[in-house]
């Protein structure tokens, strides 16, 4: 056992110096987003430490300074794909995009974009034709000016796929019944309060100055001929002042307070601590503390933090083989198996779980000659190849053999199994197109953007 601990030592140093072969002071925090490869401000653990401290947890990650993109510790891997975006066209085919990032450590295999066709709905919204216009209406008043309007109606011919008509539907024109309006008073808008006769009033005291506020009969000023109403109502109020401010005692806060251990026993934490805003505390609308009651503080336990091992993809399967007996061509079962290697366990994190080795029942089929074979159905449509510029997309059918007189399972004393076929054979199906293997299709993606 402890040979392999060496080497998973060795690959995580190789790890630590292959990302970060020189260490630089960083911006810790205890976690990134995931999907989007940012860290959040509320996860900040403090600064003046390395970015090899800061990864002694992988689930942590750092900045360089407080305006570089954030960097997850952990090895790289594909976000989520994003939503499909809106689709290029409204009517008729176009396409739509959804990308994806690569968040952490190195490099990550596959596509970071896909493409594929769209279409909101068949066809095009076409815009239809005004009738003529109705008679105008009678004058808005019946003194002074007014507005008279008229109507008319897109059905001429009506509009199709969600179509209309460009332009108005109403259209509106002044009028004059050359009579004069009497003008009614009203009142404009009450002014200001005055000053209060006294500047505070003593805590208890139930003795109040008070102000007054004042409006005019001017929103409009009543006609004289035609004479029009007067305001009514009364042209001044007067309250008393009840609410005058006491002398204002502003806030101070007192000392800083520990509350809480650090946040962990491995890596770098946070220590909380609390302050009460007492010194002295706000009186008579006296301003509050500024700032927060609550911070967290860094704290490094100067200790690494286990790293659990993760399974490494598995091996290719081995020759298909039954103890030593050639069984190529035959319809004789054989054995086959692969494995795979727990990497990355360090700092006494765990050994992965499941078995590392699996096996199954073959056939050998490797360059034998099938000679009944069939046409496999059309694929689907794959992917637009390329999200502006030329852009197409393909479907395949694909010549498969026949396996004839293989049983599709091995019985043992315990069990039955399924049998794979191993090995490539040689094989052909009757040509389509002068093609004998695979028969391909492509079409072109519709309203694709311009690069």
């Amino acid at each position: 056992m402890a040979p392999i601990f060496l080497l998973l030592q060795a690959v995580v140093g190789a790890f630590l110096f292959l990302y970060f072969p020189e260490s630089e002071a960083v911006l810790c925090y205890e976690n990134s987003d995931q999907g989007v490869g940012t860290c959040p401000d509320d996860a900040y653990l403090g600064d003046g430490v390395t970015d090899i401290e800061c990864c002694w947890n992988i689930k942590y990650s750092y900045k360089t300074d407080a305006t570089s993109p954030c960097q997850a510790c952990r090895p790289a891997k594909w976000s989520a794909w994003s939503e499909w975006s809106p689709c290029t066209v409204s009517c008729k085919e176009g396409i739509e995009i959804r990308r994806r990032s690569c968040i952490g450590q190195g490099d990550c295999d596959g596509d970071a974009i896909e493409v594929q066709a769209c279409s909101l709905q068949s066809c095009c919204p076409e815009n239809g034709g005004w009738s003529g216009w109705s008679s105008w209406s009678q004058c808005s008043v019946t003194c002074e000016r007014g507005t008279m309007e008229r109507t008319r109606e897109c059905n001429n011919p009506p509009p199709e796929c969600g179509g209309t008509c460009p332009g108005t539907k109403k259209e509106v024109a002044p009028c004059d019944t050359q009579q004069i309006c009497p003008t009614h008073g009203s009142w404009g808008s009450w002014g200001s309060w005055g000053a209060c006769s006294g500047a505070c009033i003593t805590e208890g005291s139930a003795i109040f100055p008070n102000q007054v506020r004042q409006r005019s009969c001017n929103n409009p000023t009543p006609s004289t001929n035609p004479p029009g109403n007067p305001c009514t109502g009364d042209k001044q109020e007067i309250q008393d002042c009840k609410t005058l401010p006491f002398c204002p005692v502003h806030g101070g806060w007192g000392e800083w307070k520990k509350v809480s251990e650090c946040s962990v026993t491995c890596g770098l934490g946070r220590v909380g601590e609390e302050r009460v805003c007492n010194n002295p505390a706000p009186k008579h609308g006296g301003r509050g503390c500024p700032g927060s009651p609550i911070r967290h503080i860094l704290c490094n336990t100067k200790t690494e933090c286990p790293i659990d091992g993760e399974w490494s993809e598995w091996q290719d399967w081995s020759d298909c083989q039954l103890l030593g007996e050639d069984i190529r061509c035959k319809k004789r079962a054989g054995i086959q198996s692969r494995k795979r290697e727990c990497l990355g366990t360090n700092y006494g994190g765990k050994w992965c779980e499941t078995p590392y080795r699996e096996g199954r029942n073959c056939y050998n089929v490797e360059k034998c000659i099938i000679r009944t074979t069939r046409w496999s159905e059309w694929s689907p449509w794959s992917l637009c190849s390329a999200s502006c510029g030329v852009s197409e997309r393909t479907r395949q059918r694909v010549c498969e053999p026949i396996y004839q007189d293989y049983p599709d399972t091995v019985t043992t004393a315990t069990k039955v199994s399924e049998v794979f076929f191993h090995g490539t054979p040689r094989f052909q199906c009757q040509p389509i197109n002068n093609e004998k293997l695979k028969v391909v299709e492509t079409i072109p993606c519709q309203n694709v953007p311009k690069c």
